[in-house]
């Protein structure tokens, strides 16, 4: 899955037709950033990255969810 998330973005969604899971991404501060995996009425934490850039931000994204698409 590709992802085009910028750092100064405080959330984002992310949607897999193929799987049908959706990809939620949420920050406070723009460093640390929440990630979830599921569907439109229920997703779960899968963890938090640490990104400093937006290159280093959607490598994270897609190396944590890889596993759940």
């Amino acid at each position: 899955m590709n992802f085009d998330m910028q750092v100064t973005q405080n959330c984002a969604s992310f949607y897999n037709p193929t799987t049908r899971l959706f990809v939620v991404v949420d920050s406070f501060d723009n460093r640390e950033f929440d990630v979830r995996v599921g569907s439109l009425s229920k997703t779960e934490l899968v963890g938090t990255v640490c990104a400093s850039n937006s290159v280093e931000l959607n490598e994270k994204l897609a190396e944590m969810t890889a596993s759940y698409l």
